[in-house]
């Protein structure tokens, strides 16, 4: 809106930096520059007819009484439906067409309206930024000084326009509560989202001996540490971690998959989730604006006030609209006098000229369209770091995947292994062969439950046992694996082929097991595909977009999966310095999707036309990313390519409405096809058509 619009030129002017204003929810966001101090900043708002609440919003000052658009409609209607009463054909009231009775009647409407659009209209004068509130003050200003004129000099009734001024007031007051409820309903999914955040806890408290009490307290007063119960059926309060019990857990407001998940010990959950049955105890692990749906929140506003290419045309526009919009009705005005020969309908032309124009419309047309796309992605479980990666996303004709962790699960599982060596050597051969399988769990287990690497994790988690054996020293060797001495001095390795090529040319194995300078055996360990890695690779051939796999694995396993997937080219064995070179090569010749999960993808996410992550990836690799699957792997990416391409499409017409209205209204309202009355009405429903095309989002298919 152009009352955004004149809130970043006057930051700017005062030299902030990474100014972001949300037109639609109100937020506003800038860097300090050390040059003003908060209080002068809050004053310099407050002259635009702005208040500072908080640290970064901005919200209109709101008065006790005629404080919204819907009540200073309320209040003006009665009076300019008496004074259109004589308009109606067979109506006939010959006291309300009194010229005094008619100014009385208009007066009220009159002062309401100046209280509102002429105070906005003289501060954005004041500060050289003129709003569309100028166009609306002039319209009925000009309409009534002139009525007011013709009653003085006791000429009305080639004077009386009371009921134009009135008019235009009245219904420009019903367009912007239109607008305003129109435009609260493109930030439907955001406040749904926001609405979770404030329930009830069942908090656990200790007395003195040692007795546990329940007591409901409000989930804002909770802290982290708390110990709070949570039933079949209610909300969970805030972030917690588990510590008795296990629930299925509905996790769609934050990844927008509905299917429960079963959570048990030590796993953590997600405040605005519900339980859908079990009731477990948990401690609380976040609260306030570090949870993680205040963080998904917190980053849709901030998107919100991003600014994609497609609006900077538009801004500019908006700029010097209402000068050019003025122009054009003294214009008006001075051809028709000419022309007409008579100065009251040129007069009535060049207000229709001043109150049909909406600058609005220009500066709606994108966050209207936003506001929707990202509140619907962050409602999905696709969460966009800002706007313009909205807009890229249609450009699109590439995917490049990372393999581990991204197209696979990341969860290794044990698929086979063999012994080469017997351990123990003074059973019977079928005996020897099935205690050698134990003896060799029980081996590997031992040495890789002190290791943190993933194929290590995976091996204990299968094949753990309560018998471990005790080491005298153990130590992990960087590149080779676990080194480990017991009692006797015997001398254990488990780790890569680097142990092994001395006795084997066998390299396709994952562990290799050595004893004292022997193979004993080796581990085959398999990381499973996700189950919708397939369906989302056959959507993005189906719109014609070409698939990568870029990694750091063997050349092999990469295209062993790719065959899998149907995936279009490899390459494999690449550092997180080739991989940054090679996107970098991509992105040169088609604009390049990124999709990865570890911090050895962060530069290469950084790197891409957009970078998408998964919630599960590492801090980095989410942080550099411009988009964030939430929750169901890569289930969401067709998603939110879709939701990218049919935002800007939304934008696109959001902008072609607004610029083909003003150019059809202004002429056709200055060539007299039109009332000053019935301007005033279009260009409060123009807006709305904008926000409606917008809402449509919310429900248009984008896969």
């Amino acid at each position: 809106m152009n009352c955004a619009l004149t809130i970043h030129k006057y930051l700017e002017k005062e030299g902030m930096k990474e100014v972001k204003v949300n037109a639609i929810g109100g937020d506003v966001s800038f860097e300090m520059n050390g040059t003003h101090t908060k209080e002068e900043l809050a004053k310099g708002i407050k002259v635009l007819g702005y208040s500072v609440t908080g640290e970064q919003e901005l919200v209109r000052k709101k008065r006790k009484i005629l404080s919204t658009s819907l009540q200073r409609f309320l209040f003006c209607f009665p009076f300019t439906l008496l004074l259109m009463l004589h308009m109606i054909p067979g109506i006939e009231f010959h006291l309300l067409m009194n010229s005094w009775v008619q100014l009385v009647l208009c007066l009220p409407v009159y002062l309401v309206g100046m209280s509102f659009f002429g105070k906005s209209a003289i501060k954005s004068l004041k500060n050289g930024m003129p709003n569309m509130n100028v166009l609306i003050a002039l319209g009925a200003t000009a309409a009534f000084v002139y009525s007011l004129y013709g009653t003085l000099i006791g000429n009305a009734e080639h004077y009386m326009f009371y009921e134009t001024a009135a008019a235009i007031l009245t219904l420009v007051f019903l367009g912007n509560y239109m607008e305003d409820a129109s435009l609260h309903s493109t930030q439907r999914a955001l406040n749904s989202l926001a609405k979770s955040q404030k329930v009830m806890a069942n908090m656990i408290a200790y007395d003195n001996e040692h007795n546990e009490h329940i007591f409901p307290v409000d989930n804002t007063q909770l802290k982290v540490g708390d110990l709070i119960l949570i039933k079949s059926g209610e909300q969970v309060p805030v972030d917690c971690k588990i510590l008795w019990g296990d629930a299925h857990v509905n996790e769609a407001i934050v990844t927008g998959e509905s299917m429960p998940v079963h959570k048990y010990e030590k796993d953590k959950l997600i405040g605005g989730s519900v339980l859908h049955d079990g009731t477990i105890k948990a401690q609380v692990t976040a609260v306030g604006n570090d949870t993680v749906l205040s963080g998904i929140i917190n980053l849709v506003k901030q998107a919100q006030g991003d600014k994609p290419p497609v609006q900077q045309l538009a801004d500019k526009i908006s700029a010097i609209f209402v000068p050019v919009v003025i122009g054009i009705a003294v214009m008006t005005l001075t051809i028709n006098w000419i022309m007409i020969g008579n100065f009251t309908p040129a007069l009535m032309r060049s207000i229709a000229v001043l109150v049909i124009a909406c600058p609005c419309a220009m500066g709606l047309a994108t966050p209207a369209a936003i506001a929707v796309g990202l509140g619907r992605g962050a409602k999905a479980g696709i969460l966009f770091r800002n706007a313009t990666s909205l807009e890229l996303f249609k450009n699109i004709r590439q995917v490049v995947f990372d393999k581990t962790g991204t197209l696979t699960t990341g969860e290794f599982k044990v698929a086979g292994f063999e012994i080469c060596s017997p351990i123990g050597s003074d059973q019977s051969s079928d005996v020897r062969r099935q205690t050698s399988h134990d003896e060799f769990k029980q081996l590997v287990y031992s040495l890789e439950k002190y290791s943190n690497h993933p194929i290590a994790k995976s091996i204990s988690r299968d094949w753990k046992t309560k018998s471990d054996m005790r080491w005298n020293k153990i130590e992990e060797v960087k590149g080779l694996g676990m080194k480990a001495l017991d009692k006797d001095g015997n001398e254990f390795w488990a780790g890569s082929y680097k142990l092994a090529e001395k006795f084997t040319e066998d390299d396709q194995h994952s562990v290799y097991v050595v004893a004292n300078g022997q193979l004993i055996g080796w581990i085959d360990v398999k990381d499973e595909i996700r189950p919708e890695a397939k369906q989302v690779i056959n959507y993005l051939h189906s719109k014609n977009i070409k698939t990568i796999l870029l990694s750091g694995d063997r050349l092999e396993k990469c295209q062993q999966l790719a065959r899998e997937l149907g995936i279009d080219e490899v390459i494999a064995e690449q550092t997180p310095q080739h991989k940054l070179q090679k996107i970098a090569e991509l992105n040169a010749m088609v604009p390049t999707a990124m999709v990865g999960d570890g911090i050895n993808d962060a530069p290469a996410l950084a790197k891409a036309t957009v970078g998408v992550s998964m919630s599960e990836a590492s801090q980095i690799a989410m942080q550099t990313a411009q988009v964030v699957l939430i929750g169901s792997g890569l289930k969401n990416l067709p998603a939110a390519l879709g939701l990218g391409r049919h935002t800007y499409l939304t934008i696109k017409q959001n902008l072609f409405w607004a610029f083909f209205y003003n150019i059809i209204a202004i002429p056709v309202a200055a060539f007299g096809f039109l009332t000053p009355t019935f301007g005033a009405l279009v260009m409060g429903f123009s807006d709305v058509v904008l926000a409606l095309n917008s809402v449509r989002l919310f429900v248009k298919k984008v896969e």
